[in-house]
């Protein structure tokens, strides 16, 4: 930060922190939102007969996915509120919050009473914490992802890019791993009264380490830029002035979106609860390979990073989503009934679902400029992940169980993959923005 800032602003500011130590404190927060966020989808099948009623094991498990799907009803309003906070408080108190509100949701999760104990009142309660961690993730990722592309080096913004989803990806692998720990260690009627219980637990224990992380984070020098200007008494734009000037932008993060966001919540989030539960498998050898397919994933994102550094943010968004779109049904045709199925599809799959999710956070914020940066790309984001992501693992298992036609759900998520791409090569190349303007 610089000292001229300090004498301007006529604030006490806190000792600068290095970039390195900056993308770490972001990933840290990212791990534990996205722990919280997976670990739902990894153990509805276990809570799911305790929440709602045990005498239709079907139905419990779909409402469990809906209120799964619920809970991203609630981000596009974080993202409008984490976005206000973000352009006009600072990235800083908006990451704070928001990785504070997310334990409280996790914390409320992890007490929540069973449908024997409290009837229609325990789903109420999952969904209020639900809400909450909706609430927290629609304000995370983008704030997140403005604050890393902001303090990463021009030249390298796409590899530190990678950041987002590497820390998310660690956050969801440590669910995993904990959910075949759990299940190798409890009997099923133990996963079933407790046992559920400890990663949600353990989800707010982490989350107060990241909000005390958050606290002493320093602000960026991109929004450090929008607060002088402020103080100079040079109007900012108004927040819907804004958003409507940069509409053309809005429909971008939308397009670009959807196809994304389906097929990383298909395979990285929802594939080992899907093969649990509609195909059988065992779920501790489920997890595992899981856990493995999601190393490879952490192992391609810098990469992928790295490359559009080199060559641009286009060629390798168009790679990864192009590639998904012809491997998918043949990846889904390989899963059968066992577990290295599962883990071979998935590692192949998350391989080019890495060349899609470790720049667009780069991309999203040189979309914009600082003052609308956030709140630009998250609440167009949020309403994108809501309605596709978000549905994502309660369609997929509608058509395989209710429907019994689960080519429907694949053609549909191949459809929004071609649409991706065809929105990523109208787009200009962002490669090496300043991130002041």
């Amino acid at each position: 930060m610089k000292a001229s800032s300090n004498i301007r602003t006529g604030r006490p500011q806190p000792p600068s922190q290095s970039p390195r130590r900056s993308a770490l404190t972001t990933g840290v927060g990212l791990c534990v939102e996205y722990y919280d966020w997976a670990v739902y989808a990894i153990f509805a099948p276990f809570f799911a007969t305790q929440i709602f009623n045990p005498n239709d094991p079907t139905s419990a498990i779909l409402a469990t996915l809906a209120i799964f799907a619920v809970g991203f009803v609630a981000r596009p309003f974080g993202g409008l509120i984490f976005g206000w906070v973000s352009d006009r408080i600072g990235r800083k108190p908006s990451m704070t919050i928001a990785v504070g509100l997310a334990a409280l949701g996790s914390l409320a999760i992890s007490l929540t009473p069973t449908y024997a104990a409290v009837g229609v009142l325990a789903p109420i309660l999952l969904l209020v914490a639900r809400l909450l961690q909706g609430l927290a993730h629609g304000g995370e990722l983008p704030s997140a992802q403005t604050y890393l592309a902001e303090v990463a080096p021009r030249e390298r913004r796409g590899l530190w890019s990678s950041i987002i989803y590497i820390a998310a990806t660690v956050g969801v692998i440590f669910g995993t791993l904990l959910g075949s720990l759990l299940t190798g260690l409890l009997t099923v009627d133990q996963m079933a009264t407790f046992g559920w219980r400890i990663p949600f637990f353990i989800g707010a224990v982490f989350g107060l380490y990241g909000l005390f992380m958050r606290a002493r984070m320093s602000e960026t020098e991109a929004f450090e830029g929008i607060r002088n200007k402020h103080v100079d008494a040079v109007a900012k734009p108004s927040l819907w002035t804004s958003i409507v000037e940069h509409r053309k932008q809005a429909f971008q993060v939308v397009g670009m979106t959807v196809g994304a966001t389906i097929i990383f919540y298909v395979w990285s989030v929802n594939a080992p609860a899907h093969a649990i539960t509609s195909l059988n498998i065992a779920s501790g050898p489920a997890l595992l390979a899981a856990t493995l397919a999601n190393i490879v994933f952490i192992a391609a994102l810098p990469l992928w990073g790295r490359l559009s550094d080199r060559i641009g943010r286009k060629p390798v968004m168009l790679i990864g989503l192009l590639g998904a779109a012809a491997l998918h049904f043949p990846m889904t045709w390989i899963i059968r009934d066992a577990a290295w199925q599962l883990g071979v599809s998935m590692s192949v799959m998350l391989i080019f679902v890495a060349a899609i999710t470790s720049i667009t956070p780069a991309v999203y914020a040189e979309m914009f400029p600082p003052h609308i940066r956030t709140v630009g790309v998250a609440v167009p984001y949020a309403l994108c992940v809501a309605v596709f992501g978000g549905t994502a693992p309660y369609l997929q298992t509608l058509f395989s169980e209710a429907v019994g036609q689960p080519w429907m759900f694949n053609l549909y998520a191949v459809a929004l993959l071609f649409t991706s791409a065809a929105v990523v090569r109208s787009l200009p190349e962002t490669k090496g923005k300043d991130m002041n303007q």
